[in-house]
């Protein structure tokens, strides 16, 4: 009797599946809540409903989304996850983990996801969005492109794939192919500013600053606004020495308020180049302000202060010149005494002296003179230099400051007194070989 119990049940239980399985939990009002932006609520719900169904895959994901609302990546992310794990092929939540992933800066983790969903689905746009995102970052400028072109073969007309094969041709370095589908976009968008910009800087880098600068004006003429446009025109016309030109872009980006050291730095120098010492002293001092280690700045101020005739301001901005670019000249020093030590141990005799010789340009190192005096004496039998060296060394260090071994120094005066007498020695013996 109590079997006939049981399977009356079960078959009741199986009849009624259908039936649950039609009736699909409404979450709408959930869904009204993030678009309310209730996002506290929503993260409520979802935690009660968790409780008793916490492999609900579409409440973990609505969860993420109120999560995400309130700018919590990690917690969201940690949601996404959940549901994706639950729902492993819905790609939906495989794809919303991906961004995320992307947006996090782990694109490790996000491009195995993005390459599973376009080989599922290649033609969908967002998925290989991110895609080309990430191997434009990893430098598959080739892999790219193959994508791109995917898109643009279906849809020939639209600019923003001739945009990106254009982009991805510049990165690569093919300034032809870019130039020409950069080309192509601007033909079916005139009003392309982006494409603009890109070309402004193909052709600045190629066929000349002249067409960079028409584009760059036009672009200008599109939308004013766009103060990206002044600053590349500025940088192309102060490359090219178009100090006027340049000035007034300059000074309609400072008017933006955007006072960076380098817009000032810049708009003082065009000053300066345009013969006013008083405007210029004026930019250069806000720009010293905000970075008094550039010695340019500092350059340019001490001789605008002699045209100003002020020589006291001068003076002490020559001298932090000066000051600013000591430490780089003995740098330089140093290297060329390592690249002569190098040139040495490879019996580079001649060319490790002559830098040896170089590096007293930028540093005063008396030792150095020994070292050259001993490659003489020692590895190319030329007296008379060794002797000069030697005698150069000596007279260096008996000048100096710094304290020195006066045993040492009479020894290598012993030496000087040796080569003379070998030197004279040889001398005699080839005038007497010549008087026979």
């Amino acid at each position: 009797m109590k079997r006939i119990g049981l399977t009356i049940m079960l078959l009741v239980l199986f009849l009624s599946l259908p039936g649950l399985a039609q009736n699909k939990p409404d979450y709408s009002k959930i869904d009204m809540m993030i678009i309310k932006g209730d996002y506290q609520r929503v993260i409520d719900t979802c935690k009660q409903i968790l409780v008793y169904d916490s492999l609900n895959a579409e409440i973990s994901y609505k969860m993420g989304l109120a999560y995400q609302g309130f700018l919590s990546d990690d917690k969201s992310l940690e949601c996404f996850v959940k549901a994706a794990n639950i729902s492993p092929d819905n790609n939906n939540y495989n794809f919303t983990v991906a961004k995320s992933f992307f947006n996090k800066g782990k694109i490790g983790q996000a491009k195995p996801i993005l390459l599973k969903l376009c080989a599922a689905d290649s033609m969908n746009w967002p998925y290989a969005y991110y895609l080309t995102g990430i191997l434009m970052q990893e430098e598959k400028y080739d892999e790219s492109i193959q994508i791109y072109y995917r898109f643009y073969r279906k849809d020939y007309f639209n600019y923003i794939f001739t945009d990106k094969i254009g982009f991805a041709y510049l990165k690569k370095g093919d300034s032809k192919d870019a130039i020409s589908m950069f080309n192509r976009s601007l033909a079916l968008n005139p009003k392309n500013t982006n494409a603009l910009k890109n070309l402004a800087y193909l052709y600045a880098g190629t066929i000349g600053a002249d067409t960079a600068l028409q584009l760059l004006t036009k672009g200008i003429e599109i939308d004013p606004s766009d103060i990206d446009l002044y600053a590349r025109r500025a940088a192309i016309n102060y490359t090219i020495y178009n100090y006027k030109m340049a000035l007034n872009d300059y000074l309609k980006i400072l008017s933006t308020g955007d006072s960076s050291f380098f817009n000032l730095k810049r708009a003082g120098i065009s000053f300066a180049n345009n013969r006013h010492p008083g405007e210029a002293v004026e930019y250069l001092l806000k720009a010293y302000r905000k970075d008094s280690s550039d010695y340019e700045v500092s350059g340019n101020l001490a001789r605008n202060y002699v045209l100003l005739k002020d020589p006291k301001k001068s003076v002490y901005y020559y001298r932090n010149v000066i000051k600013l670019l000591t430490p780089v000249g003995n740098q330089i020093g140093i290297n060329y005494i390592l690249l002569a030590e190098v040139l040495k141990s490879d019996n580079q005799y001649t060319e490790a002296i002559n830098t040896y010789i170089k590096s007293q340009e930028f540093r005063t190192d008396n030792d150095v003179y020994m070292i050259i005096a001993n490659l003489y004496d020692e590895k190319l039998n030329d007296t008379p230099k060794a002797i000069y060296y030697y005698e150069l060394y000596l007279d260096k260090i008996k000048n100096s400051r710094n304290k020195h071994d006066k045993d040492y120094a009479e020894s290598i005066t012993k030496r000087i007194e040796s080569l003379k007498n070998t030197n004279q020695t040889n001398k005699k013996s080839y005038s007497i070989q010549n008087a026979k």
